[in-house]
């Protein structure tokens, strides 16, 4: 059976450092026979969760706008890949509003008692996060907001690629191995045969106020 992959960027700038990332791991995930979609968040409306509440009682977000077309594109794969710049140590404003309209899968799941797929799927996301700072910390909230999310999308948390010291638009491109790195990610992620990890596998490409690499 094809592998669904969809990759969402949800930077701001077409083109920017983490959407030539994603599009990188999407053609490793193609060359590996999957299915790919690619989506930017800009163009869709999404708007901010207003805390109703009224998903606790029905357990889908009542807000009518695109977020229930964009679910249902994340229902619907079976690989997510998920890339953001670093915007004040966490995901830009365009993800965080996805990411909290995802309450309703959370009151789905925690306070209703259900199940948001019922059927056994192996579904694996990754993340790819870019940030100016030298400073790897800022990797750290990213962390634990994507683990919580993909849970809540019933979605295994399996690897991250972090980038730090990259800020200019397309500066990207001149970076030794990152475009190599997001493919081959991207590739493995569609390709993955064993058990997912019990957390996430991190690759950072860490550059030094030198310039040099680790």
């Amino acid at each position: 059976m094809t592998v669904k992959v969809l990759g969402i960027s949800a930077g701001p700038r077409v083109k920017g450092n983490s959407d030539l990332l994603l599009l990188q791991a999407l053609a490793g995930a193609e060359s590996a026979g999957a299915h790919v979609e690619y989506i930017r968040l800009s163009d869709y409306k999404i708007a901010p969760c207003i805390e109703c509440n009224l998903c606790h009682t029905t357990g889908w977000c009542e807000v009518q706008d695109d977020y229930q077309q964009l679910l249902a594109k994340m229902l619907d794969a079976g690989r997510l890949i998920f890339a953001t710049p670093i915007f004040f140590m966490a995901v830009c404003a365009q993800a965080k509003t996805l990411i909290d309209r995802g309450q309703c899968l959370w009151a789905r799941k925690y306070v209703l008692k259900k199940e948001l797929i019922t059927s056994e799927r192996d579904r694996r996301a990754m993340v790819i996060a870019v940030g100016g700072s030298k400073s790897t910390k800022m990797f750290e909230s990213l962390r634990s907001t994507m683990k919580s999310y993909f849970d809540s999308l019933q979605m295994h948390y399996v690897s991250n690629l972090f980038i730090n010291k990259v800020n200019a638009l397309g500066e990207i491109e001149k970076h030794p191995s990152a475009l190599k790195e997001a493919f081959r990610l991207g590739k493995e992620l569609t390709t993955a045969d064993t058990l997912p990890p019990k957390k996430p596998i991190d690759i950072e490409l860490t550059r030094h106020t030198s310039g040099g690499l680790t």
